[in-house]
């Protein structure tokens, strides 16, 4: 399975992106979806998932402020940043884990730069 993240990019403090992430390949079915991220010197930590029936699970520094969706006609994955802040810089991963026929996949994404200036 291939994920392909777009819609990193430049933005100040305060304004909005849309992360897209396009799922490809032997899929199946995709259960979870989700958005990670690094920030320089950090750890990849969760930023949101989403079941496959949309149930939604944020953490708490991007809650009220970032909004994940998914699409499953389209195997993909959305996530709607808004008042961004600079700690928010970092590399987005998406994520996407699921059942080929006996093959179970955790599949990552290359990753969009999101960088918000002060």
């Amino acid at each position: 399975v291939q994920l392909q993240a777009s819609g990193g990019g430049l933005v100040q403090a305060g304004g909005s992106l849309r992360l897209s992430c396009a799922a490809s390949g032997s899929i199946g079915s995709i259960n979870g979806m989700g958005w990670y991220r690094q920030a320089p010197g950090k750890q990849r930590e969760v930023v949101a998932t989403i079941t496959r029936g949309g149930i939604t699970n944020y953490a708490v520094y991007v809650k009220g402020r970032f909004t994940i969706s998914r699409d499953n006609a389209k195997n993909s994955v959305y996530l709607q940043m808004n008042s961004l802040k600079p700690e928010d810089t970092a590399v987005y991963y998406c994520n996407a884990n699921g059942i080929d026929g006996v093959l179970v996949y955790d599949s990552w994404g290359q990753g969009t730069l999101v960088t918000v200036s002060s």
